[in-house]
């Protein structure tokens, strides 16, 4: 069995009920487990108690030189939201690297094809820290590009593909299923240490996350829920 987690906003209907979609959808061998997300009140406290401060543009685009890729401004309305959202995944990213135990992190939109088990020992003998369950299709932008490169790559489990220019942050197709290693998530820590907060996928790409990978089998598709971090 691998302990699972589903971030979950409380008392918010459009999320509570894609969670629990997601808990009976789950494979056999996935112990789920709800938790809190952060929510846009306590963005500024969380943080604080990281010492972490937002790097991203909330308009336009900059390059940044140190990593030498162009961050671009997603649709945002409540700025607090997109905040939350990667301060919930960040929660997790931590007690993967406490518990030193791989998990994996699904946010409330994720909804698995089957109960058939997942093949967890390959996801730990593979090279990647981090390796995406999704479908692309409605996940990601380019997904027909995305799901070309990942089904002509050799293996089971491959790199996540590059689907643009290479100045462009390239990760999974969404964050919304991802297997990590208590690596994977120190390595997510020590990045955002570096570059600061960033929107989650797009800090975790390729360019800066050599070891992200994303299974052959999509285990995973969105559910078309309503975006409670755009908005």
């Amino acid at each position: 069995m691998i302990d699972c987690y589903v971030i979950c906003i409380q008392d918010d209907p459009i999320s509570e009920a894609a969670c629990a979609r997601l808990a009976e959808s789950m494979p056999s061998n996935a112990n789920l487990h709800s938790f809190d997300a952060v929510t846009p009140k306590r963005v500024f406290a969380r943080a604080r108690r990281s010492n972490l401060v937002w790097n991203y543009p909330w308009s336009g685009a900059e390059m940044d030189v140190k990593s030498g890729l162009k961050k671009t401004a997603y649709p945002t309305i409540v700025k607090e939201k997109r905040i939350a959202c990667f301060l919930s995944h960040y929660s997790l990213w931590e007690w993967c690297l406490e518990t030193n135990k791989s998990i994996i992190i699904h946010e409330h939109d994720a909804i698995y094809r089957n109960s058939t088990p997942l093949p967890i020992e390959s996801f730990e003998e593979s090279p990647y820290d981090i390796i995406g369950l999704n479908n692309p299709f409605g996940a990601t932008r380019r997904p027909g590009e995305y799901d070309r490169v990942v089904q002509e790559s050799a293996g089971d489990i491959v790199k996540a593909p590059r689907i643009d220019e290479i100045y462009v942050p390239q990760g999974l197709a969404g964050n919304s299923a991802y297997f990590m290693k208590p690596s994977g998530a120190e390595k997510m820590i020590d990045l955002t240490g570096e570059y600061g907060m960033w929107p989650n996928d797009a800090l975790m790409c390729r360019q800066l996350v050599p070891t992200l990978g994303q299974t052959k089998t999509y285990y995973t598709y969105v559910q078309g829920t309503e975006s409670t971090t755009s908005l």
